[in-house]
């Protein structure tokens, strides 16, 4: 199994602004005072110069158009409802907001098909909305597809029974655990695993001091030891800048990149990003609108293809 793919799917957005319905618990998300026509031309502005660079380096990138008459302020996150993997699976998962779910189109794997891409079999677990549980893709799980562990930290979007499910169903060791922010002087726990977590090849950006509970911080290093992952740490502040959300992909000749956002980048500590920089290079991009009202970056618009080839 490869830990990163050179083919990812991204969707362009039509109605982006801040989605209300998931504001409640994403506390990463601030409105902007702009009205929502002004913010979406920015997010397709940030979005067309981000899948330019990806481009630009070599990343294979599938553009998806949004439809304007679903109304999905968040399609631009496409990884939270689907995930793509080598035996030719695609999965289907169940999202916690109501305008989130419309977001689920066939379209996306005809055109994926229509690029040589093959799907054999779909795993749909969304009909666990229908029981108010959820669990929203890769933002919920972080996935060491080479050594088949899935890191779970539990939330109102990440079900433990049905993460447990996902596991046995794709074949992945359960690592689960709690992870939590401060809010107002409250501690609340962080809506998805991949603002505080990202596993590259020969290493892990995980926000340690987020997981509470000592014995499963040190389990979760344990996991992330046994399989030689370097941890490179950063703290709660840095996570708020983005720096737990981010993807390594590979571009042209398999040279390898971390792709995050410029807010993610210039958090880092000259120490962080040498440490990073010994495995591979950083690609970032400004994403700054589509961060502040969304609530996700790089990360959480990228969906990797890792199907095969027909």
């Amino acid at each position: 199994m490869e830990q990163i793919t050179n083919n990812v799917l991204m969707v362009r957005p039509v109605a982006f602004r801040m989605n209300e319905q998931t504001a409640v618990n994403n506390f990463f998300q601030e409105k902007l005072h702009l009205k929502n026509e002004e913010v979406n031309k920015k997010a397709q502005v940030e979005f067309d110069a981000f899948v330019n660079k990806l481009n630009s380096v070599g990343i294979n990138v599938v553009v998806v158009n949004d439809k304007k008459e679903l109304d999905t302020p968040d399609s631009i996150f496409p990884n939270n409802w689907v995930s793509f993997h080598q035996d030719g699976t695609a999965v289907v998962y169940p999202m916690y907001a109501e305008n989130r779910r419309r977001e689920r189109r066939m379209a996306f794997f005809e055109e994926l098909e229509s690029r040589g891409f093959k799907i054999n079999e779909v795993l749909d677990y969304s009909k666990a909305e229908d029981e108010a549980v959820f669990l929203e893709g890769t933002g919920s799980m972080i996935l060491d597809r080479e050594n088949q562990k899935a890191y779970c930290a539990l939330s109102p979007r990440a079900d433990e029974d049905l993460f447990i499910e996902f596991c046995e169903d794709m074949e992945f060791t359960p690592v689960i655990f709690a992870a939590f922010q401060d809010v107002d002087g409250k501690r609340k726990p962080i809506y998805h695993t991949n603002v505080m977590m990202c596993i590259a090849d020969e290493f892990a950006v995980i926000c340690l001091e987020c997981i509470d509970d000592k014995k499963e911080r040190n389990n979760v290093k344990r996991h992330l030891k046994e399989d030689g992952k370097e941890i490179i740490e950063i703290t709660e502040a840095q996570i708020h800048r983005f720096a737990g959300n981010t993807l390594q992909l590979k571009g042209a000749n398999d040279k390898k990149y971390l792709v995050m956002s410029t807010t993610a980048q210039k958090s880092l500590t000259p120490e962080q990003i040498r440490r990073i920089q010994k495995h591979c290079e950083i690609l970032s991009s400004d994403l700054n609108t589509i961060e502040t009202c969304g609530g996700g970056s790089a990360r959480c618009m990228i969906a990797e293809v890792f199907l095969p080839k027909a």
